[in-house]
């Protein structure tokens, strides 16, 4: 049997999940910008109280590990790994734009097995991060920082319907929302029950982080703007 308790904040979302052996028992979340840090405790706690759990009784802590929100994810992190440090549980890393993926694929929505699946992320004026899966879950663009043009994704598009999702999807839109081959989800929002089915995987593996020297990946280094007077 395995408890896992599961944190994303790569995004707007803040959200938390409680699950056991790749089930969800219950989760907490909100869509809004700068409010993580004030929530995320709040949540894990009452998960906790709901489901008549303690601190000790988790197996594991399961993290989006990014790319995404540089702060959001240094708040979700640091987070994880200050439970990790106190109860001595392992760590255990989800890469964002798969648990994303993952999220699309058990939704319970029937997928053409030939839909390729292509989770975005917010990353300022027309650049996102982002990849590209098969049905299956399978990585067969890696991830990268992409800025959105009329040519983006054309030699896919070309043979292929894809599926664009995530919060920066609608900038994709705008450019190849015209493809008949382009499809969006505009309602997506990140969740950590998105995280289950791979978590559970890397648990029965341990496939697990050093707590110590775990950080986030940001693919992109932190560029902090200057405040105008």
């Amino acid at each position: 049997m395995s408890l896992l308790l599961q944190i994303e904040t790569a995004t707007t979302s803040c959200s938390v999940a409680l699950a056991k052996d790749g089930v969800v028992l219950g989760f907490k979340q909100i869509n809004q910008r700068n409010i993580h840090a004030e929530v995320i405790t709040l949540f894990v706690e009452e998960l906790l109280v709901l489901a008549g759990l303690k601190y000790d009784e988790l197996d594991a802590i399961a993290v989006s590990s990014g790319p995404g929100s540089y702060t959001g994810l240094r708040i979700g992190i640091s987070t994880a790994k200050g439970l990790c440090f106190a109860l001595d549980k392992p760590l255990i890393a989800i890469e964002t734009l798969e648990s994303m993926t993952y999220g699309i694929i058990n939704s319970g929505g029937a997928l053409d097995n030939s839909v390729l699946l292509c989770p975005m992320i917010d990353a300022r004026r027309m650049e996102v991060f982002t990849g590209v899966f098969t049905a299956e879950g399978v990585k067969i663009r890696p991830t990268a920082a992409e800025i959105i043009d009329a040519d983006s994704f054309i030699d896919l598009l070309e043979t292929n319907k894809m599926l664009f999702f995530g919060d920066g999807a609608e900038k994709c839109r705008e450019v190849l929302g015209a493809h008949p081959n382009a499809g969006f989800l505009p309602d997506f929002v990140n969740s950590a029950a998105h995280l289950s089915q791979k978590a559970l995987k890397k648990f029965r593996n341990k496939e697990f982080e050093d707590v110590a020297y775990f950080e986030p990946y940001y693919l992109k280094d932190f560029i902090a703007g200057k405040k105008a007077f």
